[in-house]
């Protein structure tokens, strides 16, 4: 059963102090209980919040080596809550309201917190795409004078590749490329599916490919007879 606060009320009252944190990130570390990476003695005592001082060899091992708290010098309890916030919120997490709602004094900080919390949820190992795999492109960016149709402007080129699964869209993948040619496409195949290079392309087509792009950017509802616009 996963052990995570369930909503920001009880994130408030579990990890009210650093100390409390702190032995959140031992259990992680060491969830059978402290081993001292030197000697493998199980006696310590804290010595500052984050480092353990082990009583067999005075080896010091931190809380927080090797994570992405790493020398930092921001109380925990500030990264606790930022964690919750960017992870909570549907729609996506922005700089600005990081910076609001911790009170961050620095929209630079704020931004760099948001980005290092990003990178930091993306799991390298993570499995490619398998099965039947649609992909599309979209443009992603506001509306710009003078641009219409397909001429890209100032706008991002992303594709997204769906993996279906029956009626059902499964995991999503989605990529910045330089253009729609094929070549791009094929780079974005192999680096997020686990196709072969020789596989034709199963390409979205009509409402439906709107609807799969708009969904994997913003979480928009599917098109549906009761629903036939765009949101």
């Amino acid at each position: 059963m996963e052990d995570y606060p369930r909503n920001l009320a009880e994130l408030e009252r579990r990890f009210a102090s650093d100390e409390a944190c702190r032995d959140y990130l031992m259990f992680l570390r060491w969830p059978d209980g402290f081993r001292c990476p030197r000697c493998g003695g199980d006696k310590f005592w804290p010595q500052r919040i984050t480092l353990l001082h082990c009583a067999g060899c005075d080896y010091q091992s931190s809380v927080i080596a090797g994570t992405m708290f790493q020398d930092t010098h921001t109380p925990l309890t500030l990264w606790f809550r930022a964690i919750w916030y960017v992870t909570s919120q549907k729609n996506g997490a922005s700089a600005l309201g990081v910076q609001r709602i911790l009170g961050l004094g620095s929209y630079r900080t704020a931004w760099a917190w948001l980005h290092k919390l990003r990178r930091a949820m993306v799991r390298p190992g993570r499995d490619r795409l398998q099965g039947r795999v649609e992909v599309e492109e979209t443009f992603v960016g506001g509306e710009e004078d003078g641009v219409r149709g397909r001429r890209r402007g100032d706008k991002s080129l992303i594709v997204i590749a769906v993996e279906v699964e029956g009626k059902r869209i499964g995991r999503i993948r989605l990529g910045a490329i330089p253009d729609a040619s094929a070549a791009s496409l094929a780079y974005m195949r192999s680096s997020r599916t686990r196709s072969s290079p020789a596989a034709p392309f199963t390409r979205m087509a009509g409402r439906a490919t709107r609807d799969c792009s708009r969904r994997a950017i913003c979480a928009r509802p599917p098109l549906s007879e009761n629903n036939p616009k765009m949101p």
